[in-house]
């Protein structure tokens, strides 16, 4: 494959992977943990390398884990304690970022990691570092690692569907049916974690995101069907990252800015032409047919 295809089939995996963990994001109203996790993760990053005193694919993920657990379990806590849910957030994420942002200025700043490829990834440099896989032969080890991850998303949200569908809409009724709601948010707040971890090399907090939220609100926007909705979701992240690069190209600019620009494009889209709730599909109903549905 050319240079220019790994780059947009690394970023597709990265808007299909985050795509799909975004639609529970959403339905759980839950979108701003992407945020949250996808700068927490940078302190996770920065402690792996100060243990392992190296930026290995393996001691990222663990790092990054274990640091998006920490986000979740102390958001938990906190809202446990009467503190909002949206003002725990805030509380954690910006005390750990500023945290790893510190500590890389103090203590790791002799090595490839900063706070501009934090935010902005390095995915134009994908390329160039590889792995040899058996058959495929070598490929970026970023895009290895993102298919994998991408094949870990897929199964949990088949083997739990019914599991994931439930406790999105109605926890309460889910806990009194004996579902483990607690553990399956724990998992599911690892599973954001470990798709953010993946991609945060890559292409940078602020578009991990963009891919998180802005697909799946845009898919909101077109069917009241949950596997709609993901398929939905999916293939907006997928698309941004096509369409993304094109921007990109075109301006000589940022590709992780520009992705993350095409899914606000997508997402202006639906919410102007959406059937259901987009802005010209109210404004051309006809008024009997507005007070009805109303």
């Amino acid at each position: 494959m050319t240079y220019t295809a790994w780059i947009i089939l690394t970023a597709a995996l990265v808007g299909l992977s985050c795509g799909l963990i975004g639609v529970f994001l959403i339905l759980r109203k839950q979108a701003m943990m992407a945020d949250a996790i996808s700068h927490t993760v940078l302190l996770g990053i920065v402690l792996a390398y100060m243990v392992t005193q190296q930026l290995s694919g393996t001691s990222m993920l663990v790092g990054g884990i274990l640091a998006g657990i920490l986000t979740a379990f102390l958001v938990q806590m906190l809202n446990s304690l009467k503190v909002q849910h949206d003002a725990s957030m805030g509380i954690v994420f910006t005390t750990l970022f500023a945290i790893g942002v510190i500590l890389i200025s103090t203590s790791v700043g002799n090595v490839h990691l900063d706070v501009k490829h934090a935010l902005m990834g390095e995915i134009t440099f994908i390329p160039f570092t590889t792995v040899s896989l058996p058959i495929i032969g070598d490929v970026p080890r970023a895009t290895a690692l993102l298919a994998i991850v991408l094949l870990i998303v897929i199964f949990f949200i088949v083997a739990f569907y019914k599991e994931w569908k439930i406790t999105s809409f109605d926890p309460a009724l889910a806990a009194s049916i004996g579902i483990p709601v607690l553990l399956l948010h724990y998992v599911f707040m690892t599973l954001v974690s470990v798709t953010t971890v993946a991609s945060f090399d890559a292409v940078g907090a602020i578009l991990v995101v963009a891919m998180l939220i802005t697909p799946a609100a845009a898919a909101y926007l077109w069917t009241d069907k949950l596997v709609v909705m993901l398929l939905l979701s999916g293939s907006f992240g997928v698309l941004a990252a096509v369409v993304g690069y094109w921007i990109a190209t075109w301006l000589d600019t940022s590709i992780s800015g520009s992705m993350a620009f095409a899914t606000g494009l997508i997402f202006l889209i639906s919410f102007l032409l959406s059937p259901k709730h987009g802005l010209v599909s109210k404004w051309v109903k006809p008024p009997e047919v507005i007070e009805h549905s109303s």
